[in-house]
This record gives C-alpha cells, structure tokens and sequence, in this order.
C-alpha cells in the first residue's frame, strides 16, 4: 500500500504544480487526483481483505484482528472475516466506481452515497482499531483504516460523475 500513497503523494503535487502552471485547470484536476486516491483506497481494501481471507483460512494472524484474543481464529470470526472480505471487495469496487473506473450504467447515486458509507464506516472501524486492546491493531490496522477513511474521503469529494 506505500506505493499506492507514494504515488497518489506525487500525483497531487503533479496536479498541484500543472494548476500552478496553467498546464491543468481545477475541472481536470479533481478527477485526476480522485482516481489516484480510488485506486489507493481499493489497492488497501483488496489488500486488507486478503488479510481476513487469510484468517479465514486458519491464518495464526488472529492477534491482529477482532480484539486480539486468538491466534487462531474460531469458526464463528472466521465466518465474520469472510463476511468482512467480500465487504471490502465491494468497497474496492464501490470506490473504484465513484472515480469512473466502472458502473457507467449504474446510477452515480449508489456510487456517491456507498463513497460516503465507507468513509463513515471505515472511520469507525479505524476508532474501533485505535481502541483495541489488540497492540497491533492499535498499531497496524488502526493507521490503515484511518487511512482508507481519508482516502475515500477524498474519492467522494473530488470526483464530479
């Protein structure tokens, strides 16, 4: 995902440097960083879903996840993670519309409202993360969701569909 940032970081001061320039004016250039940041939002939740499949499958990652208690998970949270994956593939994908990337038959509405349902849910989850007594969801899954939020944020606010 530091790619993703890294190159979302370089495709903002593009934009920023060719408005200055006059290269680019503010209608080209608020969709040009809200696909950037589409594509970094759905690269993390593609990764963080790979992550609960992975406990889903008996992954020994369960410290990392769903409060910390287990290294395992039991059956019931590796159901829940198999729910939470196919949800952020939907997020991924629901973002990724928001950009233009896709759904150009489906109406712009569900894309708005499902951007604006993620930043709201990701934002909970990243409190939900922060307040864990798990140290590395504090510490990883914390940071990564917030991340997300701020990501989508700039996803719904910048894109004009």
């Amino acid at each position: 995902m530091s790619k993703s940032i890294w190159f979302l970081t370089l495709g903002i001061a593009y934009s920023l440097e060719s408005l200055r320039e006059g290269r680019m004016d503010a209608s080209t250039a608020a969709p040009f960083v809200a696909r950037l940041a589409a594509i970094a939002a759905a690269t993390g939740f593609v990764l963080v879903a790979g992550f609960q499949i992975a406990l889903a499958f008996g992954a020994p990652w369960g410290r990392g996840a769903w409060g910390g208690a287990h290294d395992v998970l039991p059956t019931r949270l590796r159901i829940a993670s198999s729910v939470g994956a196919v949800t952020l593939i939907l997020g991924a994908l629901i973002v990724l519309g928001r950009a233009g990337y896709w759904g150009s038959a489906m109406p712009s509405a569900v894309f708005l409202w499902g951007t604006w349902a993620l930043v709201g849910a990701i934002t909970l989850s990243a409190f939900g993360n922060f307040a864990s007594s798990s140290r590395w969801e504090r510490l990883f899954m914390g940071p990564i969701a917030l991340l997300l939020a701020l990501l989508c944020l700039v996803v719904v606010l910048t894109s004009h569909l």
